[in-house]
């Protein structure tokens, strides 16, 4: 370990119940049996002890929060899960877990008298009996990177030794996976006896040898994964309980192809909170969003990896609330269909208006990125919602997609398989056919502008039948993008049935019109400014008619300005 500080940190040890010092006096004894040592440390921190839940039995815990404080962080060797779906389809399995792992990983002579507790007595009758750890301590924040490292490298010669063989490594809990049943016998034995021989206790009742398997909370079958818990808290009483029901829902949504979309409402419960105990009350859409949990924990599945069929995506949903799909196709399967995992973007996008262009374009860098991750590949093809007409246009026009398909190998296609998945209501549907035209069009021009210190919000034309000037004046509370904003609103309102050209000095206002069209709109906390841009959304993305939007600078010095 590196130290941030030498100077010794003695954090006292609280008081404890009668109860709790007997239940830590027995545990101590437990411990010293080759985990802990008697000491004289002028190190301290205060240890305390909790019932396992449903069980009869104490847990010994260590507040090490200020020991970490002097700590330099190692950071995470392993910032994720290996995902089952890699593992090959029919391919047999063994797990193993090992007991007591950071018990039988030692920590260094020097760094070991730093983690150092005391056990009190009643009435202080006698004085503090001392100790301090030999072996790596729960509680301190680089013990899970160190227990990482420490397994990873008594299996880095097995690895060797089977080449051919996958394993899974993740803190205790190792899975080995192999073509053949003699080779995976082989694998697990030399796997076994290297743990073994440097300490570790594999219990052979412990040891998973047929389907179902259980991992990381998954169940693995010949052919599909599920989560092992079939059932979520649907109930949550505080914050806190409703940020562990949104991880759990996070970790499973991947596999089982929970939309954001479908989340939005429970995610949108999570904003604002600081107080993690304060009260917790549901929504009926985020009671809808948990049934809808509850019903893709009980009807979906995922599948393991056919290694002979390339990898596909698609991306699917109505724009612009689009999500991905990485798959493989059967066909000598009745259902085709193998789905690998499930990409989705994030509840709240980066932007405050995002187009249908831009999320694809971030779902295909998202589906790249995460391929390259799992399986250090390319998809063969990327299914997109477009015409061939739109898909031409945008590659050749469109930076989003350019950026996002950039030297991709595969192919892209517009014809997604035939699927009952791909084709239900909400699937794979294209995007609608924009209606802004990229140069001015021969029709009416309304030129727009607003000021913040009058509050003016104004917008003026020439009506074609008069040849007269027209102007519309309201008087606006806000900024002076507010006040340019309503008055674009108020443009597109008034001419929503006729071909309209727009003109307005406020880069702002421009640059949302101008994306506004079946665009995504992030939360914004402005009420006023809210409200302005998502019914210049709602207008725009609802016209029948051609519109184009031109920025010019009004207010400047130069000569006819």
């Amino acid at each position: 370990l590196t130290w941030k500080r030498n100077e010794p940190v003695w954090s006292p040890q609280w008081p404890l119940s009668k109860t709790k010092l007997c239940a830590l006096e027995a545990l101590v004894e437990e411990q010293l049996a080759g985990h802990i040592t008697e000491t004289t440390s002028p190190w301290n921190s205060p240890v305390f002890v909790l019932k396992k839940p449903g069980k009869d039995r104490w847990r010994l815990l260590h507040d090490l929060r200020k020991i970490n404080e002097a700590i330099e962080d190692m950071g995470p060797l392993q910032p994720g899960l290996p995902s089952p779906s890699m593992l090959p389809r029919d391919w047999t399995l063994a797990i193993i877990d090992i007991k007591d792992c950071f018990f039988n990983i030692p920590l260094h002579p020097q760094d070991a008298p730093r983690f150092a507790f005391s056990v009190p007595s009643l009435n202080k009758q006698a004085p503090l009996k001392r100790y301090h750890w030999l072996v790596l301590p729960q509680g301190m924040k680089n013990s899970p990177t160190i227990c990482q490292w420490y397994v990873a490298h008594i299996l880095s010669p097995v690895r060797d030794l089977f080449p051919d063989a996958i394993i899974h490594h993740y803190m205790d809990d190792i899975l080995i996976c192999a073509a053949e049943k003699t080779y995976l016998d082989r694998t697990l034995k030399k796997t076994v006896e290297a743990l073994e021989k440097t300490g570790f206790e594999i219990r052979e009742d412990k040891v998973q040898y047929t389907s179902p398997w259980t991992y990381l909370g998954l169940q693995i079958r010949e052919r599909t994964i599920v989560p092992q818990q079939l059932a979520i808290q649907d109930d949550p009483k505080t914050l806190r309980d409703l940020h562990k029901l949104c991880g759990s829902i996070n970790w499973i949504r991947p596999l089982l192809g929970i939309t954001t979309e479908d989340l939005s409402p429970l995610f949108n419960l999570l904003r604002g909170g600081e107080d993690l105990d304060s009260p917790c009350t549901l929504t009926p859409e985020a009671r809808d969003s948990i049934a809808k949990v509850q019903e893709a924990l009980s009807s979906r599945q995922a599948h393991r990896i056919e290694p002979s069929l390339p990898i596909q995506f698609t991306v699917l949903g109505k724009a612009p609330r689009f999500y991905g799909l990485i798959f493989q196709w059967d066909p000598q399967l009745r259902d085709p269909l193998l789905i690998l995992e499930w990409v989705f973007t994030n509840n709240q996008p980066t932007k405050t208006i995002t187009t249908p262009q831009e999320v694809m374009a971030h779902l295909i860098i998202r589906a790249r990125t995460r391929l390259r991750s799992l399986a250090g590949c390319e998809f063969t093809c990327i299914y997109l919602p477009l015409t061939t007409g739109d898909l031409e246009h945008l590659l050749q026009t469109n930076e989003s997609l350019q950026f996002a398909l950039d030297s991709y190998p595969g192919q892209i296609s517009i014809h997604v398989p035939k699927h009952k998945l791909f084709y239900r209501e909400s699937a794979f549907n294209l995007i609608p056919k924009l209606i802004q035209s990229k140069t001015p069009l021969k029709a009416l021009t309304v030129f727009t502008d607003g000021s913040g210190s009058s509050h003016k919000s104004v917008m003026t034309w020439r009506d074609p039948k008069t040849q007269k000037w027209e102007s519309d004046v309201q008087i606006i509370d806000g900024s002076p993008q507010i006040a340019e904003l309503a008055a674009v609103v108020r443009a597109f309102e008034k001419f929503k049935n006729e071909p309209l050209n727009l003109v307005t000095d406020s880069a702002y206002a421009a640059g949302l019109a101008m994306r506004a069209e079946h665009a995504f709109l992030k939360e914004v906390s402005n009420p006023k400014l809210y409200h302005l841009i998502s019914t210049l959304i709602f207008l725009i993305s609802h016209r029948k008619q051609p519109y184009h939007v031109m920025h010019v600078r009004s207010h400047t010095d130069l000569p006819g300005a």
